[in-house]
């Protein structure tokens, strides 16, 4: 049977890191191009920076969510086998798309995060060329939240399905048994 501790701190830590992600969308730093008193250079001035943080955050959560999830199911891999059928091949499949959307959902927060976290500092303005203040990209955050939604869902069931047939394998697992040698 699955563990409903298991399940439980899994969901939690990974609705927390989908907030986070939304949360960090919903911040992310936006620039203004002023110029200095001088008027001999434009400069960027950036707002909140807290999206950074909401990013880094989600990363982690979502990362503790599946090293819970890998230690509670073994690693899918590792352990006493599982009683060949159909739950252990839709368990193997989810498990694949889980690692799947996992790495995309980490990529997307964490390239959101360190672009968040650059900031174009003084630039002066050379033959006619206008100033671009660089940000993060709108969708980011929001990619890596979805994905974090994603791997939520294809974590929960595919920890069902691995129960499910570690539960019908009992003591044996897939092992072939042995006859007597006569």
């Amino acid at each position: 049977m699955a563990s409903i501790i298991v399940q439980a701190v899994v969901i939690l830590l990974d609705v927390i890191a989908f907030g986070l992600g939304v949360a960090a969308e919903q911040r992310r730093s936006r620039a203004t191009v002023t110029p200095d008193a001088a008027k001999e250079y434009d400069y960027c001035v950036y707002d909140s920076d807290i999206a950074t943080g909401y990013g880094v955050g989600a990363l982690l959560l979502l990362a503790a969510a599946q090293v819970v999830l890998m230690l509670a199911s073994r690693c899918f891999c590792c352990g006493r086998g599982l009683k060949p059928g159909g739950s252990r091949a839709c368990a193997l499949i989810l498990f694949l798309f889980t690692w799947v959307t996992f790495l995309i959902a980490e990529a997307c927060l964490l390239a959101g995060s360190v672009r968040n976290a650059y900031h174009t500092r003084y630039r002066g303005v050379f033959y006619g060329e206008s100033l671009s203040c660089e940000t993060v990209r709108k969708g980011v955050f929001a990619a890596g939240a979805a994905f974090t939604f994603f791997t939520a869902i294809l974590g929960e069931v595919y920890y069902l399905s691995y129960s499910k047939s570690r539960d019908a394998a009992g003591g044996a697992g897939s092992s072939i048994g042995m006859g007597p040698y006569n």
